[in-house]
């Protein structure tokens, strides 16, 4: 049986708020430690039938890539769970949420620009 490891350094100011988080796989073709903004981290426990997650970001994340980073994870999320239960309508619905969820974000930029 093979296995892999990966492991996730994460480096907190004087105020235990993140400042950088690296990782690294044993199956990456990358040798060095990988940099990251933002991390979500979800275990399923299947005798408490809970989600237990970690989820953190550096100081320097802004906003617009909090919210690229929520768009592109509801879509991740909504691949994989159609690839698990084959259940396209609401894969769509899925997607179309995070679509929506984007465009709003989008929307509300704009609008807070024009008050700069």
């Amino acid at each position: 049986m093979h296995q892999s490891d990966i492991q996730i350094q994460v480096t907190l100011d004087t105020d235990k708020i993140p400042s950088k988080i690296q990782w690294r796989a044993t199956d990456s073709t990358a040798e060095d430690w990988q940099q990251a903004k933002a991390m979500m981290l979800a275990f399923w426990d299947g005798m408490d039938k809970s989600a237990l997650r970690i989820d953190l970001w550096t100081k320097d994340m802004m906003v617009d890539e909090m919210a690229d980073f929520y768009y592109q994870n509801l879509m991740s999320m909504a691949d994989t769970f159609g690839r698990a239960t084959q259940h396209k309508e609401l894969v769509e619905e899925m997607k179309n949420f995070a679509k929506s969820f984007y465009q709003k974000f989008r929307q509300l930029q704009m609008e807070q620009n024009k008050l700069v």
